[in-house]
């Protein structure tokens, strides 16, 4: 679970960097492109870009971390506390914009409760990858 679940995030940190390509389209199809579009009037022309590239770095090490703590990479510092933040970063995320998104009844929110899904998705896969990982390794003692 905690493979795949990097796995999944350096997936996601390569599709921000190379949809810095095609910035404009992806902050449409993501439906971010009015905010952007404000970001980089009030604050800096290039602060969408900045910012994606930020989140992808963030999505890098989520990803970094799944893999270390399933082994596949060398083992990370505060690898367990840190493993479980991203849990509830991505649970929080997923459940709280369900919530949010659910409230307003709207047909047009499609997208954001896709995107939710999948949060909820990768933070079960930390969650419970975590929780199977430090299991076994306690019980084993």
């Amino acid at each position: 679970m905690l493979k795949l679940g990097g796995y999944i995030n350096i997936v996601i940190a390569v599709a921000h960097i190379v949809g810095l390509f095609w910035a404009d389209k992806m902050f449409e199809a993501t439906g971010i492109a009015d905010s952007m579009a404000l970001a980089a009037q009030k604050i800096h022309p290039m602060y969408p870009y900045f910012i994606t590239v930020v989140v992808a770095i963030f999505f890098f090490i989520f990803g970094l971390y799944g893999l270390s703590a399933a082994g596949k990479t060398r083992k990370l510092p505060f690898m367990k506390p840190i493993v479980f933040l991203i849990a509830g970063i991505y649970l929080l995320r997923g459940i709280g914009e369900l919530i949010f998104d659910l409230e307003k009844q709207q047909a047009s929110q499609i997208l954001e409760i896709t995107y939710s899904l999948i949060a909820v998705f990768i933070g079960l896969l930390f969650l419970v990858g975590g929780i199977q990982k430090w299991k076994l390794t306690t019980e084993k003692k």
